[in-house]
Formats: C-alpha cells, structure tokens, sequence
C-alpha cells in the first residue's frame, strides 16, 4: 500500500509534534461500506496518529455510533473531529490531502498548544462573540490560498465556544458546492448563508463574518477601526443639546440629508433605527449611478461611512416615537426616552412592511412569519413556505426560495398577478410552486410554532388548512409617519404633503424618501430628496437669522 504521506513530510510533522503538549483526539466517522474518500482519508489519519503518542485515533460510523454520531453533529462522511481536552467545533468534511494536509496537522497542533498567530485585535473581537456560529469553509484540495481561511476559521472556534468551524471539500460535496453558489475557493458560509470570497486577512475575515452573524457587534468594531484610520468623525447625539438639524431616519434620504446638512455646516442630529432602510433587504441594486451592481448591505454601508466623514452627531438602532414643538425648537421623543432639539426637523423615517391582521399573526412574527426571503431563505431548507402577495416582491421572494424550500406555495388575494411577465414565468417554469389565487390568508395555526395557514377563497366559497413551516409577507408597505400625527396633515395613504423644496406646511419641517408623498419610491430619487431638504432646511435657518428678535 502507498504510503499517504511522503518522507520529507513525515520528518517535518514529527518535529512539529515533538512540541504537542495536550493530548488530542482524531474522531473519524465512516460507514460500513465506505466510500473511496473514506477509505483515503483513514489510510491519512492513521499515518498521522502514528507520528505521536499524543495523537489517538477513534473510528466511529455513521450509521452504528448514533450517539456519537449526534453529540458532535456530524451528518456526512467522510469527516473527522480534532478533540482536545473538549470539543472546540474543529470539523474537516472530505479528504485532508494536499493544501489542506497543513489545515490538519495546524489544528492539531493549536488543540493540544493553544498556539495561536493572531493579532491581538482579532483575538479580543472573536472572544466577544455571543450567538451560535457555524463556519463552512469550502475548498479545493489543489488551492493554495484556502488553507488560511480554514484555519483561521478553526483558531475562531478554538478562541470562542459559540463558534463551530467546518473544513468542506466542495470536489467532493458538490451538492454544498451548488447550494452555496460556489464559482470560487475558498468560499465561507456563515450560518448556511454564502459571506464570501477568496482568502481576507484575518480582521478582514472577521468583519465579514460578523456582518450576517452579529451586525451590531460589526458596526461597533467596523466604526472603530474608521475612526482609527482618520475616516469617521461621528460621535454620540446629546439629548440636552439644541442642534440646528435634526434628521430622522437612517436610509438613503437621512443619509444624503445628514452629508449635505454638514456640509453647510449646520449641527446636525441623526435619529434612526435601521441602517440603510429598506435596501437592507435588496440582494442586488442595479440602478444606483455609477455602480452597475451593488448588494443593499453593501450600499447601506457605503452611505453610513460616507456620512461619518463628517461630524454628525448620531443615535442608531433607536426608534423615534413622536414628534413635537416646543419653544420655537422641533423635538424628536425616542423608545428609549431621549428627548432632541433643534431648530429644523427632516423627517426621513421610510415605511414598513404591511402585514394582514389576521389571528396568529402578531404571535409569529418572527418565529415563523417573516418579510425577507433574501436574508432568511436558507433557515427553510427542505421544508414547505408560504409567500403572500402578488407583486414583483412576492415573486422575487418565490425565486429566492428556489434553491432551499422543498414545497413554496405562492397566495394572492386578487385573481390575477401583478409582476412583471418575465418573472412570473421564471417562476412558474421552475415547476415547484404551487399557485393559490383569489385565495386570503384567514388565520396562522400553531402552539409553539408555526404549522399552517388557514386559507378562504375570496369570494368565501371554500376554505382549507395548508401546512407550513414558514410564511414571506410581500403585501406592500405603509409610512412611518405616526409620530407626526397631531403635529401636520398627513394625506389619505398616511403619507407627509411637502413642496418642491421638500418642505411641509409647518415651518422649519420637512421630509423626504418614501415617508413623503412622491409617488416614485427609488433609491436615487429619496437620496435626491435629502439633499434637497437639507439645502432648503439650511436656507430657512439663514431666514431666521435674518429676521429681527
């Protein structure tokens, strides 16, 4: 038999295990009639085993060792464990052969040394994380690059026990290779949703990661690392201080607002909650000038960065609550109970998501009930979603649910469809979702969880129960425009009356973006709309320096 590891490498293993301090455990799972793989991948270990007394090697099944099997998750072979004194979530799924022979014997080595080359920036962010991690690493065997994302994926496991590390070899996994869109190694999955690319140095990495797995942690160490570098000049809004501006919203009206209001330098207060609004949960913008091509995420954080260049005075994640004047100064009320002043109130705060009304709704929302397939359809692999609605948005959410949902069952009250022809028989060529028009959602059924829906046809003729493990509300989008109800007329679809200046009836209040009545809600024109209104807003505030006391 060949031996799996030439004699050059064994004498170089050997020295480096010669400085292995803690036991270590190799859990390799199999099955009874393994696999080619399988088999390559015991020959490999075996003859690593055999290059150290503090290496022991444990052969398991698949299918016999259930309790095993389970404890530490594994669900395909061949894969293999590196255990220390606990199990620190190290997973290799495939052949460790070639590039990633040195993942292996790197991670042996940091379980049984705890040897990490790390900068101590890196260390301190990954110990902060709080939730439940899954890294997937996909790889190639033949690539030279993927070996720094695995094992810096396994160093995060080993630094923080939510984190739990896989090595996959996409050659032979492909149907992972398919699920995860991978046209590229390596490539890095974060909680079953694709993250990125190519081998980033290590923070880099890091900072994608927590991007989908701890957005708030990422924007507090994302902002830092700006203002390190000279790039982020924001600071913390004061609620006892008299502003000149204040600008609530956090999408691209209050952010183009918020850059031209200083620009003026005008003091300036940004109340939001969301971070880029609605385009958060648009997978690919295409008609931003200039970038043929964008993620919405990605958009969102090239307007925060852009707009803390500047020194805006900001609180984010918060919600605005109510709006009032008093002494001849605007002041904005947040859940949180700040109270913000000033002279001049831009009123930015977009819409939300419409939802039906329907018993079982409020209960679920959340857990179950959801209104972005883009970010939460990997959560329903191999299960059975509901999308309601009718529109572009309904049918852009059935397609993004193609590749994980098993059953996808599209529900619009009105008996035709509203989309676009060429997405609807996109839709309907994939042969996999089942259509329910002229058809309303009546109830959503369950105990601890969503089970089902309760359907009624429109006109009341029939009614049935359809069981499902999730339901996507595309329904449309109200204003947020309740905490300036009392303070100005909104108009009949709750919308904010302004000029061409972006200005209200009420001086010294304006607003722009979806939250106002412009009948074409866009990116380009709510970020146009900002600027506008916080030019106009600059010139009523010279107005009134102007006039006699």
């Amino acid at each position: 038999m060949t031996d799996p590891i030439d004699a050059a490498t064994r004498e170089r293993v050997e020295r480096l295990f010669r400085g292995l301090d803690k036991p270590v455990r190799l859990l390799f799972f199999t099955q009874r009639q393994a696999c080619a793989a399988c088999r390559e991948q015991r020959d490999l270990l075996e003859a690593v085993a055999a290059l150290s007394d503090k290496v022991e090697l444990e052969i398991h099944d698949l299918v016999e060792d259930t309790a095993t099997v389970r404890r530490y998750g594994i669900a395909r072979v061949p894969a293999t464990a590196v255990v220390g004194e606990r199990d620190h979530g190290i997973r290799f799924y495939g052949v460790t052969g070639g590039y990633e022979f040195g993942s292996l014997v790197e991670a042996i080595l940091l379980v049984s040394t705890g040897r990490l080359e790390l900068d101590e920036a890196v260390v301190r962010l990954a110990r902060r994380i709080g939730r439940p991690l899954h890294l997937e690493i996909l790889v190639t065997l033949t690539c030279p690059y993927c070996p720094r994302m695995v094992q810096l994926a396994h160093q995060l496991a080993w630094l923080n026990d939510q984190v739990r590390a896989d090595m996959i070899d996409a050659a032979q996994f492909p149907d992972l290779a398919q699920r995860y869109q991978v046209s590229g190694v390596p490539r890095t999955v974060v909680n079953e949703r694709p993250a990125f690319e190519g081998a980033l140095p290590p923070m880099d990495a890091l900072l994608q990661i927590l991007r989908l797995a701890e957005p708030a942690l990422y924007e507090e160490a994302e902002a830092a690392l700006r203002e390190a570098r000279g790039e982020r000049r924001a600071r913390d809004a004061e609620p006892g201080h008299d502003y000149d501006v204040l600008i609530v919203g956090a999408g691209p009206a209050a952010m183009a607002a918020a850059i031209y209001a200083a620009r003026k330098d005008l003091d300036v207060a940004l109340l939001g909650d969301t971070v880029g609004g609605q385009i958060v949960n648009t997978a690919s913008i295409e008609n931003w000038l200039g970038i043929p091509e964008i993620g919405g995420e990605e958009l969102a954080r090239l307007f925060r960065a852009h707009a803390e260049r500047y020194p805006v005075a900001e609180r984010l994640h918060v919600q605005v609550t109510r709006v009032t004047q008093e002494d001849a100064r605007f002041v904005a009320e947040t859940g949180d109970g700040g109270r913000y002043r000033a002279r001049a109130l831009i009123y930015c705060a977009g819409k939300r998501y419409r939802t039906l009304g329907v018993p079982g709704e409020q209960r679920f929302l959340g857990h179950g009930v959801a209104f972005c397939a883009t970010c939460d359809a990997p959560l329903y692999r191999d299960k059975r979603v509901a999308v309601v609605g009718g529109g572009n948005s309904a049918f852009t959410a059935a397609r993004d649910l193609l590749p994980w949902a098993r059953e996808i069952h599209l529900i619009n009250i009105l008996d035709d469809f509203q989309a676009d022809p060429v997405l609807v028989e996109e839709v309907r060529r994939s042969g996999r979702v089942h259509f329910h028009p002229a058809t309303e959602v009546r109830e959503f059924l369950g105990d601890d969880r969503l089970t089902g829906i309760r359907l009624q046809a429109a006109d009341g003729s029939t009614r049935q129960d359809l069981a499902v493990d999730g339901v996507f509300l595309e329904i449309g989008l109200v204003p947020n425009s309740q905490p300036l109800q009392g303070l100005i007329e909104l108009n009949e679809r709750g919308e904010v009356p302004v000029d061409r200046r972006q200005a209200t009836a009420l001086p010294g209040l304006f607003a722009a973006g979806d939250v106002a009545d412009e009948p074409y809600k866009q990116i380009i024109i709510a970020a146009g709309a900002g600027a506008r209104a916080a030019l106009a807003a600059y010139d009523h505030l010279l107005e009134q320096r102007r006039q006699p006391p």
